[in-house]
């Protein structure tokens, strides 16, 4: 009988070493945002540092600024939720960059894009950023690149749809998401 409890002890170990690995290392950043400069993008001064940092929010897809009135709407939302508030940038590292075959450059462990902004979930005072303006309806989920909150977006996506809030209002609905609008206006 002790025999099986120590096979079983064993095995249960074995499950639970193998649960953790840095693949899944999550990276927290404090910062403060300097300029929201659109609806998924900011500039940060990060902690320690005077530098400034553009930051690409991921797991969503704001319209275009250019897309009246949704882009301006969704750039003036995210300003007013954290514009000079002290935030914190998460990023998984074992989500990485589908869209090239290359690995994402990197800054202190945080992915970054091809156009040098880092990428990251941003949390303030405990609340997703990213949630609240799929939930408000002033953003899409981005559902092309899974990452650790794809099913909370998913989920807020479907209520603002269902609640008419935003780009889902049937009064005054998006046509078009983000990246067709920008394939039709090239």
């Amino acid at each position: 009988m002790n025999k099986i409890k120590l096979i079983i002890f064993g095995y249960c170990l074995t499950f639970l070493l193998s649960c953790t690995s840095d693949s899944g290392k999550i990276n927290l950043l404090s910062a403060t945002v300097t300029r929201v400069v659109s609806g998924q993008t900011i500039e940060v001064e990060l902690a320690g540092t005077s530098e400034v940092t553009k930051v690409r929010i991921m797991g969503i897809d704001a319209p275009d600024l250019r897309q009246s009135p949704w882009g301006e709407a969704a750039q003036q939302r995210l300003a007013h939720l954290i514009m000079r508030s002290s935030i914190k940038l998460e990023t998984d590292f074992s989500e990485i960059d589908q869209r090239s075959e290359q690995a994402p450059s990197s800054y202190g462990g945080v992915i970054s894009d091809p156009y040098n902004r880092l990428q990251a979930h941003v949390w303030l005072e405990g609340n997703l950023i990213s949630q609240r303006l799929v939930k408000e309806g002033y953003v899409l989920a981005n559902t092309r690149y899974p990452h650790l909150y794809s099913k909370l977006l998913i989920d807020a996506q479907e209520y603002a749809r269902l609640m008419g809030y935003g780009i889902w209002n049937p009064q005054q609905a998006m046509r078009y998401t983000p990246n067709q609008f920008r394939s039709n206006t090239k």
